[in-house]
């Protein structure tokens, strides 16, 4: 009988196809194909490189086994199979269930931070679209969203052509630039939250909405910016299948975002509003931009009602006034926080640039442990029942 051995997989339900790990794997053991990223067994070394660069946790993944599944095997899944129960035939079973069992454990424990879909979210369909089979949607408008000549965002609609794409508030699409890289190969997608609710940016029309900072030297960024109405897209997705809204009228919903971080926010509000904002429970939203002028959306977030969103909106350049960021603002409102945290339907979403986690992360412990909460074990128990969701890049 073979020993037993712990096998990194990859969860082909969560991974948005970014190839973010296997551009970072040093020895070349991630690859793809048109259906699934894979980690070849023969290759792995469990360096662990890759764990955290994947930005949603679909790469720590790990199954105990007597033979690795293949790659072939890899590339044909729509989920991950289970963790199998091994059969322990030879004469020394005693020591074989131990290292069973010692596998097992180390193999949970690095799956620890991956995070669940609320219970009541609707269920996402995802990889639709594919690099082999992507789909095509139209630029039915482009508009500039800040008046900062230093942050230039963009809210740009695609038509999908009478094409099925449904989308969930929460998932992103990824957008293949045209041409090629420095070494002739074509651009990999690259990732986008939508930010417009699940019957479209216009309501029954089904059409999505991104939001898009251009970047110095981004290559898709400066593509998208730079788009006219009528231009072709071509497109793959849906992805994402946990940082979901809950179809719960009575869930109180935390958003902590910055920049662009704002598009999934949008999409959860709009969606809010849609189905009768004044009847669910009010949602609330630490926003944090440098000034008024590079806040996306600043206008139209003032036209939503308080009764449907409690904002927060925070700068950090504004002249003759000290910085602020989102962490203080919370802190500065830490009852109001506290009472979420303290609510077993509430949930919490995080969603923009990396550096904003630690801080954020340092707030809700400062404000959960005011409520004798440890924050610690309070996020785990929210991330176990699906009710923290963090998002950042």
């Amino acid at each position: 009988m073979n020993s037993p051995l712990k096998q990194h997989l990859i969860d082909p339900e969560i991974c948005i196809r970014c190839y973010t790990c296997e551009m970072t794997c040093p020895i070349g053991a991630i690859q793809h194909d048109d259906n699934n990223v894979v980690v070849d067994p023969e290759i792995c070394n469990h360096c662990m490189d890759c764990i955290p660069v994947c930005p949603t946790g679909s790469i720590d993944e790990w199954r105990v086994v007597n033979t690795p599944y293949s790659l072939d095997e890899q590339y044909a899944w729509e989920e991950l199979p289970e963790q199998q129960e091994l059969a322990t035939t030879s004469p020394e079973e005693d020591e074989v269930d131990a290292s069973v069992a010692r596998l097992l454990a180390e193999a949970h424990a690095g799956a620890g931070g991956k995070s669940k879909p609320p219970a009541s979210a609707a269920k996402p369909v995802i990889n639709l679209y594919n690099l082999g089979k992507p789909v095509t949607l139209t630029v039915q408008g482009n508009y500039r969203l800040t008046r900062d000549p230093d942050h230039d965002v963009r809210h740009i609609i695609l038509e999908t052509n009478g094409l099925p794409f449904p989308v969930l508030e929460g998932q992103s699409v990824g957008i293949i630039p045209p041409g090629a890289d420095g070494d002739g190969n074509a651009h990999l997608p690259r990732l986008y939250s939508v930010s417009s609710p699940r019957d479209g940016e216009r309501p029954g029309y089904h059409n999505i909405s991104l939001t898009v900072k251009r970047e110095g030297q981004g290559i898709a960024s400066n593509y998208l910016c730079d788009l006219e109405k009528g231009a072709d897209v071509q497109v793959t997705g849906p992805f994402g299948a946990t940082f979901l809204m809950p179809n719960d009228p009575d869930a109180r919903i935390l958003m902590i975002c910055t920049g662009t971080g704002s598009a999934p926010m949008r999409a959860f509000t709009m969606q809010r509003q849609r189905a009768g904002g004044g009847e669910m429970a009010a949602m609330t939203m630490f926003f944090g931009a440098r000034t008024p002028e590079s806040l996306p959306y600043f206008g139209p977030l003032k036209k939503v009602p308080e009764g449907v969103l409690q904002q927060h909106l925070v700068f950090s350049r504004l002249p003759d006034q000290p910085k602020e960021y989102v962490q203080d603002r919370m802190l500065s409102r830490a009852e109001a926080v506290a009472d979420i945290l303290r609510d077993p339907g509430a949930y919490i979403y995080v969603c923009g640039l990396k550096e904003m986690e630690s801080g954020v992360e340092k707030a809700l412990t400062t404000i959960a442990e005011s409520t004798g909460q440890p924050w610690s074990a309070l996020r785990d128990t929210m991330r176990d029942e699906g009710r923290f969701h963090v998002e950042t890049y």
